[in-house]
Order: C-alpha cells, then structure tokens, then sequence
C-alpha cells in the first residue's frame, strides 16, 4: 500500500470551524472523491466521522489524523492509543501522529505508541516531524513513514515560505523509511521538485487543493 502511493500526490480533505464545509462529513466524501477523478494516489483525513464516510466511495490509502488534547491539554495530531483506534476502526489504513520533540519529549512514549499502534491495530505509522532529529528519533522508534508536516511548525525549527525541500533531501539521505512531503506546498512546480529532485516517495497538499477561501484571497490580494 505505501508502495502504491509513490510518486503520487495525497490530497488533504479537511476543514477548519468557521468555514463552509466544516462539520458535514458528506463535504469530505466530496472533497476525496474530486481527488480520486483526478487519479491522486492517496487521501489524509481527520477524525472518524470523516473517514468514515469517505471510505464509502474512496477505493485509495487513507492516512487517517486525529487532532485531539494530549495529557497535557494540547491539542496535537493522534494523541493516543485510543484515538488512533477510533480512525483505523472507521477505515484509515495508515495512521499518522505527531512525532515531534514539543509533541512527545519521553522516547519511551513514543515507541510504546508507535509500536502499539503496529502490533495491536496492524497499521503503518507516518511520523509527522519537523527536522532529522525528529525523523530519526521516529525511526529508531518503529515509524513506516516520516512527513514534513510539522516543518516550521516547532519552537526549535524555522518555517520558510514555502515547502522545506532543503529538509525533504536531508531527510532522504538520513533515514531508510519512505518520506513524504508536506506542508505550504502551493504550485505544482513544488511538487515535481520534491519528487523528482529532491527524493520524496510522495507529497501532502491540502490548503491550495481544498480551501477555496484561501484560493480566492489568494485572487483578491493580487487586485
């Protein structure tokens, strides 16, 4: 299955509150079946309820998120066992959590999960991460895949304007797992860059494919 998805891109199907396809599953389904006609070779989802439904119609990978408090009280991508249950019972057949320093200080923590994750629920785990340091770590700690995702997004690492390719090299030539591009990835041009020279076994867009508020400011502020 993760063979499947490479060189293919993973369209994000999410919404955030105060926009118009927020809380409607059934605008997910939309969202991943518009992928699926333009043959992207994969779909990541938040929650169940969205999962769920999109498995209804979607036949591609489905790399399932779910953004919930930690024991801490923060909010972060697939803070437990029990989350990552819930979107492997709804249909994800990979589960992605957040593998960063800030997100899971204690290693030991994040093997148990990782592990837990692959024994008990027999998924892969992609291990969202911001630097090699995170990657690596994720690594040693059983991780399938390891992601961009959280690139920018840490107290320890700078966001550039646009995707971290530098780091998608980087992390090509220091772990062995596949690595997926993800995060402010705008224009096809990225996109090839990624894949084709950089080394990414695949590519995360979310925002520029499935935010149509954020598309049309893009239009606005140009006037």
């Amino acid at each position: 299955m993760i063979a499947s998805m490479k060189n293919k891109l993973i369209v994000s199907c999410q919404a955030w509150p105060g926009t118009p396809f927020y809380g409607d599953p059934r605008m997910m389904r939309a969202m991943a079946e518009s992928a699926q006609m333009a043959h992207a070779g994969g779909i990541r989802a938040n929650g169940a309820d969205d999962i769920r439904e999109i498995k209804k119609t979607v036949s591609l990978p489905m790399i399932g998120i779910y953004k919930g408090l930690d024991k801490r009280g923060i909010r972060i991508i697939t803070p437990d066992l029990e989350s990552a249950k819930k979107l492997v019972d709804a249909g994800a057949d990979i589960v992605a959590i957040d593998a960063t320093l800030d997100a899971r200080t204690d290693e030991q923590e994040l093997l148990a999960l990782i592990q837990a994750i692959r024994t008990d629920l027999g998924v892969p785990v992609m291990a969202d991460i911001s630097n090699v340091d995170d990657a690596l770590r994720a690594v040693r700690c059983g991780a399938d895949i390891v992601a961009t995702t959280m690139a920018g997004y840490t107290s320890y690492t700078h966001k550039t304007e646009g995707p971290d390719l530098d780091l998608i090299g980087r992390l090509v030539q220091a772990v062995e797992v596949p690595v997926i591009g993800e995060g402010r990835f705008a224009r096809p041009m990225e996109v090839h860059e990624a894949i084709r020279v950089r080394g990414a076994h695949s590519v995360v867009v979310g925002t520029s494919i499935t935010a149509p508020w954020e598309l049309t400011a893009r239009f606005v502020r140009a006037i």
